[in-house]
């Protein structure tokens, strides 16, 4: 339910745009005055452009740049490139390099998650090579996750870091699995806090799916009979907690997003909370309600609930997405895809929708 841009392989894209060469980019050094230093509340997107063109990933980096502070780069794991060691120079590193140029180009800074999963289908392992066990157990699945991670940490130093995504959806479908990946999320915890103790670690979960409120996989539980013991499995290895959420998928309409739908996470922990990724979408879809209102109406849904403890608020897309252009670059998952092409704060032609007033009035 998200991660388009990885998909779709938008970062070797924008590799081409940033450097036509065969030189190895450089990384920008770290803003002198970190907006993760600031003291409040940081805004950002995934940076998936309107279509698949170069030209349309320059224009959204310009865009995100005008309206938010970071961008999300969710990146899968080089599985073969780093089972052996974190060196090397490999085609993931120089994407997410030009990432950061281009970042560095629109005032932007970057939130990193490294991602084992399919971001369009949280139940399975993202591009595993042929014969690979897909399973935390897997020796291969914890070294190469472990060496990623850490080259990620070494090469790019980030202030927030998750380790992978959504992660109650995989444990849903594979109890038996989760805590083969709760042990590697330790593991990796200590050793990156071993070498950069001030980076902030999370995984996140899926709000809806936490509290049972998708109906074909609550696997016969009851509506927000919450799922905490998912969560606290990783404790005290949570720096933050962070969620992402897409009501759209249980209520038909964000009028409908209970006044108190977020808030048990503000007793349920004394720390930062965060939204990972997150939308809804402006135009009905498919079995799905939306609107220009209920879009606006969902922004100010978790902003009055969680508004004062977010650390950082990633919404999904900045624009909408052309699926004529997408569509032809993807072998699988396009109904998937669908689901969220309207929920951008721009249709595909530039034009901003109510909701963007609402996004902008949060951080003044």
């Amino acid at each position: 339910m998200r991660s388009v841009i990885l998909a779709l392989s938008i970062l070797a894209l924008a590799a081409l745009a940033c450097n036509g060469t065969a030189a190895q980019p450089q990384v920008p050094p770290t803003p002198q005055d970190s907006v993760f230093d600031s003291g409040r509340t940081v805004y950002g997107f995934f940076p998936s452009p309107i279509r698949v063109e170069i030209q349309s990933v320059f224009d959204t980096y310009q865009r995100i740049g005008e309206h938010a502070d970071v961008v999300l780069l969710q990146q899968n794991i080089p599985w073969k490139d780093f089972v052996d060691s974190a060196d090397g120079q490999v085609q993931a590193i120089t994407d997410l390099t030009n990432q950061m140029i281009l970042c560095d180009q629109n005032n932007l800074e970057a939130i990193f998650v490294v991602d084992p999963l399919n971001g369009l289908n949280r139940r399975e392992f993202a591009d595993l090579p042929w014969g690979w066990e897909a399973s935390f157990a897997n020796p291969d699945v914890r070294a190469a996750f472990r060496n990623f991670t850490l080259r990620i940490v070494r090469e790019y130093h980030p202030h927030y870091l998750g380790l992978a995504s959504e992660i109650n959806t995989y444990a849903d479908a594979f109890p038996d699995d989760f805590p083969n990946y709760v042990s590697l999320y330790n593991e990796v915890y200590a050793a990156v806090k071993a070498e950069a103790p001030e980076t902030q670690i999370f995984v996140t979960f899926q709000w809806e799916d936490l509290n049972n409120l998708y109906e074909a996989a609550n696997e016969g539980r009851a509506p927000y009979d919450t799922n905490w013991e998912l969560v606290d499995a990783f404790e005290p290895n949570l720096d933050l907690w962070v969620i992402s959420t897409y009501p759209f998928g249980a209520f038909h309409s964000a009028a409908d997003i209970p006044d108190d739908y977020y808030t048990p996470l503000l007793s349920r922990t004394s720390k930062k909370l965060a939204v990972a990724e997150g939308g809804f979408s402006s135009e009905a879809l498919a079995s799905f309600g939306g609107s220009d209102e209920d879009q606006a109406t969902y922004l100010t849904k978790i902003h009055e609930q969680l508004g004062p403890r977010l650390a950082f608020w990633i919404y999904i897309i900045i624009n909408d997405l052309d699926m004529d252009s997408y569509a032809p670059n993807m072998k699988k998952d396009q109904d998937t895809l669908a689901w969220f092409i309207r929920m951008g704060f721009f249709d595909i032609e530039g034009n901003p929708k109510p909701a963007l007033e609402v996004w902008d009035g949060f951080q003044k």
